[in-house]
């Protein structure tokens, strides 16, 4: 008796064990093969590593360093980061031990975006990013007030990963005749169509296979590398993190952060959507997805996008509430002829983060109505630099013009509408470093002194 419930309590235990990983069984009924997991997306989880590593690169002024990671598909790259330290060591040490012949610029968004100066589509954006990047030193450009390796990073996460996972795979290729659930995505392969698109999606939101089992605390610390969360990340406790099922990335590690700070579940929310959505086409057991299955599967992957965007939105917010924080700090050294120079190095580095998410809010296709040219006027084509100036143009060189704007104190307003329209157009409910409840105390200040509308 004691062995019939010893036995019982197990099964249930490995039942619920596998219902917590993003880990399924090959359902195809003709596969000859010996793979017995159908899960695989270790060419997502490479763009991945090429982001962390170009994220890296761009700080080193080396133009061939900073293409190796963004657009050569090159054999035998090392990957920059993240990389084994002291107590938390990493499986992999080469892009190839993820995937070949990946790269980020042939994925990247290619629509225009109207929030960057020359009227370029996302992946001339990015390219021309990385092209300046390598002219300045450490990725920092005080003239025009950019922060390279910010603008970079926030941006090709959203104009590669959330595009690719949103326009593409939870979108296009839902439709019944594209990648269809009774065929194998190609042949030999242990997946069917469906699943492996529904797979690659969720390869781009970065997060761990088992994240169901995992506080957003938890996952911080794993990105952070903290030995002492090694357990944690070591989901199969072989003595190493893999990259591609045990470590997090981009936007699920900052939905995994603000959940910790807010009172917001947005990690848990996308991962328990694409576990449910995957569980749907794991269970039709190879066979087409029915009309009320495909309509089903739409709603999981509704629920993920807009998530998903409320997270870069969120990350937008608080980095808004970041700038205004500068520009109040700006003014009180300069009020006491202090040196600004760190103040505004944070300035840049924070409205770099604010314009990297706000951009990629336009960078998926989806329709953001009259919010995405407020959005534009409001954080503009650079911060408000000293001297009252902001670039204004490209030059066509890929340089940029600046002219005449508003007063930087007057910009603390423009964040103060930013967080206003982010707020109420995607219904945030963290809404980190709130600054909205100071614009009556802006509006007094800048009340005797004439100004330049800008929104």
């Amino acid at each position: 008796m004691k062995k019939t419930i010893l036995a019982a309590f197990i099964g249930a235990s490995a039942l619920s064990l596998q219902a917590q990983t993003y880990d399924f069984p090959v359902s195809l009924p003709d596969y000859q093969g010996e793979a017995t997991s159908s899960v695989a997306y270790g060419g997502q989880i490479a763009r991945h590593a090429l982001h962390n590593s170009l994220k890296k690169a761009s700080k080193s002024g080396d133009l061939a360093l900073m293409e190796g990671y963004f657009s050569s598909k090159q054999a035998g790259l090392e990957i920059l980061d993240p990389v084994s330290k002291k107590g938390f060591p990493i499986k992999q040490s080469h892009i190839d031990e993820l995937a070949t012949g990946k790269d980020l610029m042939s994925s990247a968004y290619p629509g225009i975006i109207t929030g960057w100066p020359g009227n370029l589509t996302g992946q001339e954006v990015l390219q021309q990013m990385v092209t300046n990047a390598a002219k300045t030193k450490g990725g920092y450009d005080p003239v025009n007030g950019y922060d390279y390796t910010q603008l970079i990073s926030k941006f090709a996460m959203g104009a590669v990963f959330y595009n690719k996972a949103v326009n593409d795979y939870l979108d296009e290729k839902l439709a019944a005749d594209v990648k269809p659930n009774d065929k194998p995505y190609r042949e030999g392969a242990p997946y069917t169509g469906k699943e492996h698109v529904w797979d690659e999606a969720f390869g781009y939101f970065g997060a761990p296979a088992n994240s169901l089992a995992l506080t957003p605390q938890e996952v911080l610390q794993i990105v952070k590398q903290n030995p002492e969360y090694l357990a944690e990340a070591d989901a199969n406790q072989d003595g190493v993190v893999d990259l591609t099922t045990e470590m997090a990335f981009a936007h699920a590690y900052y939905a995994a952060s603000i959940d910790a700070s807010g009172n917001t579940d947005y990690f848990h929310t996308i991962v328990q959507a694409f576990v449910d959505g995957r569980k749907l086409i794991q269970n039709a057991q190879g066979k087409a997805l029915s009309i009320t299955q495909r309509e089903a599967l739409k709603g999981y992957a509704k629920v993920i996008a807009d998530a998903w965007q409320q997270v870069i939105a969120e990350a937008a917010f608080k980095y808004a509430g970041s700038v205004y924080q500068d520009l109040e700090k700006l003014a009180i050294i300069e009020e006491a002829n202090g040196d600004v120079k760190k103040t505004y190095r944070n300035y840049v580095k924070h409205w770099g983060e604010l314009k990297g998410f706000a951009l990629s809010l336009q960078a998926a296709g989806r329709d953001l109505g009259a919010a995405q040219p407020q959005l534009n006027r409001l954080i503009g084509f650079s911060p408000v630099l000293f001297g009252d100036a902001q670039v204004v143009a490209a030059n066509g060189e890929g340089g940029f013009i600046q002219s005449g704007s508003i007063a930087m104190q007057e910009y603390k307003l423009n964040m103060i509408k930013v967080q206003n329209l982010l707020s109420e157009k995607f219904a945030l409910n963290a809404k980190l470093n709130d600054k909205t409840g100071g614009m009556d105390d802006v509006l007094k200040l800048l009340q005797s002194a004439p100004s330049v509308e800008n929104d």
